[in-house]
């Protein structure tokens, strides 16, 4: 056998996810660390709304030049190396942000994480999907994606105290902190998916840099549907905060009643991917979840009921996390999935990193919060659309294309 261990693979799988679960959640946490200081940052460093916006966005950034490369490098080096790599170029663009005293200097620690952040999410996800082929594929995908929103609800409530007590700069020394310990973590503890000696040979000679024209449709279409739920997301995460302070709410208490839907979604993705996985209704779960997202970003001003309407998002808006992931395996054959990835994540990547600064423009310039937020319900509506042509598409396609 290669790699890993032979004892008790079942159990060795979720193992190995628990462990990718803990080490992920540090680029949640991360990531969230501007949102969670743009106040402080805003008045030490003479920023506008729409610079933070691009300070968001720029995390996102290098996904738009790296994603092809990161995908082409896993057919030569292993995830093992690759990932705690990628954890310790997202712990330098913290440090990085920790010592910055202007604009241009964030931006180079957030372009830094993010350059990171781009190989580290696509071998996360790799990772987990020749661990759980075939087998709760949904259900593993909406654990893993989880711990981005676990990473960030935990930035949510220690961020400000953090902030508050030793300045903002503390907020990404702890973030860069965390990477450290991930990369660590994975370097240590993660084993490889165990296969026969001759199959991991015939898989490696079989891998391809390339995908068939009606892969690469599933594979834009999957990432389209990706970047917009996640774009949305990003949205509510970040200006529903100021939504709920201009409707007369605190700053912290707003900050804590966001975090509830981080925190809940933990518990419906999973119960989601559950229940996609065992019933297969794939498209109508994400159908209602997607429109029910759209409706929660809509509303005019959510103050007096914020935790009814946080809760809500975060039960039912953002649950079919896992299940749009695992659209993946749909979309691509093994042989091409680490290529495929790299596709995948270059159209997420240019898609949530052009519009958090749309948003932050639209709340400087066209009705502040809300605004911003009516962004957000637009991009979760647009990707219930292309969710029905996904299925539309691998429908039509069906005989032509190989992944289930």
């Amino acid at each position: 056998m290669v790699g890993g261990t032979q004892a008790d693979p079942q159990a060795a799988r979720w193992r190995m996810l628990a462990l990718l679960f803990v080490c992920r959640a540090s680029l949640g946490y991360l990531f969230q660390a501007v949102g969670s200081v743009a106040e402080p940052l805003r008045g030490e460093l003479n920023l506008a709304y729409a610079d933070v916006g691009m300070l968001i966005g720029a995390f996102m950034l290098p996904g738009l030049v790296l994603s092809l490369p990161a995908g082409w490098l896993g057919r030569y080096l292993p995830d093992r190396k690759l990932v705690p790599l990628a954890l310790l170029a997202m712990a330098l663009g913290g440090l990085l942000c920790a010592t910055a005293g202007s604009l241009g200097w964030l931006a180079l620690g957030r372009v830094a994480a993010g350059a990171g952040f781009v190989f580290g999410t696509l071998y996360f996800t790799k990772m987990v999907a020749e661990w759980f082929a075939g087998r709760e594929l949904a259900t593993a995908m909406s654990v893993l994606v989880m711990s981005w929103p676990v990473g960030i609800a935990l930035g949510q409530l220690t961020h400000l105290p953090l902030a508050a007590a030793w300045g903002w700069r503390a907020v990404f020394v702890a973030g860069a902190l965390w990477c450290v310990l991930g990369a660590l973590g994975v370097w240590s503890g993660y084993r490889p998916v165990l296969r026969p000696q001759a199959t991991a040979g015939v898989a490696a000679a079989a891998m391809q840099n390339h995908l068939p024209r009606h892969e690469l449709v599933l594979t834009l279409l999957a990432a389209a549907i990706w970047g917009l739920f996640n774009a949305g997301y990003i949205v509510f995460l970040s200006f529903g905060p100021r939504l709920l302070v201009q409707g007369g709410m605190a700053q912290l208490s707003a900050a804590a009643t966001l975090s509830l839907a981080s925190w809940v979604m933990v518990f419906s993705a999973a119960a989601c991917g559950q229940v996609a996985d065992r019933t297969g209704k794939r498209q109508v779960l994400m159908q209602v979840c997607l429109l029910t997202g759209a409706a929660c970003l809509a509303v005019p001003q959510p103050a007096p009921w914020a935790v009814a309407w946080s809760l809500v998002f975060g039960l039912i808006g953002a649950a079919p996390a896992g299940v749009i992931m695992s659209l993946t395996a749909q979309a691509m054959a093994p042989q091409r999935r680490a290529f495929g990835m790299g596709v995948f994540f270059s159209g997420y990547f240019v898609i949530v990193t052009l519009s958090p600064p749309l948003a932050g423009w639209l709340y400087d310039h066209h009705g502040g919060a809300q605004a911003a937020m009516r962004s957000g319900a637009a991009m979760f509506a647009l990707a219930a659309v292309l969710a029905g042509a996904f299925a539309w598409t691998k429908q039509r396609l069906q005989p032509a294309s190989g992944p289930a």
